[in-house]
């Protein structure tokens, strides 16, 4: 073989080398370079570096804050006694990735033990806690206490615990349920209160409007009766004075609006005798025999 031949075969073998040997660490990353699966580098700046070929590897981790929620909703038993499905979710870095490998290697197995981590302390500390905390500006202070123990928990595992949050806090479901119907029963009692009283005060007031009507009605027909007596003797005395102005004439009136509502033509027929004083008029215009 030529030297050309060998030259370009020892061109080649630095190249592998210089591939399978380098390697960059990016901005958002961290790695431990391992040898045979024993650790011998932790890497937490970015950057070009080296390692030995095919004998060395690196694992990297994420630098930057990753979330974990939590997979199921956790029954909690406040201190005064109320049940509350909880849902969390937690924010961590990976702060010792030499730790992080040794203890859990990867972040599916770290997500489970953060998980039952922050179960634990949400059970301890909200069981210390009552609704009304959890409800008012004390919350603050709860998540606090949660995240504060998490976070010691989770330093064994080269973890830093950002954030414990509260996703969610509610009644279970058969609780809820038994919340519904009593308020469901409440509203109907006081509905049927309402409906009673209403009942009642419509009694008061259509007993007070009869009790006015009628006394309307009274007070209505006795001024009626009044100007009806007033009417009448007005009337009579208007008749009066025409019958002592003409006392003739006025038998006269009389006699034939007598003969004009009997002889109507409404077939009336009449059995008196012509020389009945009825009649008197129609033989002598006096009226007189």
């Amino acid at each position: 073989m030529t030297k050309s031949t060998f030259s370009i075969a020892g061109i080649v073998v630095l190249l592998l080398i210089a591939v399978n040997g380098l390697f960059i660490v990016q901005q958002t990353q961290q790695g431990i370079v391992l040898q045979f699966g024993e650790p011998k580098r932790t890497l937490q700046e970015p950057g070009l570096n080296w390692k030995i070929p095919f004998i060395q590897n690196v694992v990297f981790y994420e630098n930057r804050v990753l979330s974990m929620v939590s997979s199921d909703s956790e029954e909690v038993i406040l201190a005064d006694q109320k049940r509350l499905e909880v849902d969390t979710y937690a924010r961590y870095r990976i702060v010792d990735p030499l730790l992080f490998y040794q203890t859990v290697r990867n972040v599916r197995g770290v997500e489970q033990r953060l998980d039952a981590m922050v179960d634990s302390s949400v059970r301890r500390v909200l069981g210390g806690a009552t609704l009304v905390d959890i409800l008012s500006e004390a919350r603050g202070g709860i998540i606090t206490s949660i995240r504060e123990e998490v976070n010691i928990s989770a330093r064994s595992l080269g973890l830093e615990i950002i954030d414990v949050r509260i996703r969610r806090a509610d009644y279970p479901d058969a609780t809820s349920q038994n919340i519904f119907n009593r308020m469901k029963s409440e509203r109907t009692r006081e509905a049927k209160e309402f409906r009673a009283t209403g009942e009642e005060e419509a009694q008061k007031i259509r007993a007070d409007a009869e009790k006015q009507r009628t006394v309307m009605l009274a007070e209505a027909r006795r001024q009626s009766e009044v100007l009806r007596g007033e009417g009448d003797a007005l009337s009579i005395k208007i008749y009066a004075d025409a019958f002592g102005q003409d006392e003739d004439f006025f038998a006269f009136y009389r006699s034939m609006q007598a003969y004009r509502k009997t002889f109507n033509n409404d077939g009336t027929q009449l059995v008196i005798s012509p020389d009945s004083d009825f009649f008197r008029f129609f033989g002598n215009k006096s009226g007189t025999e």
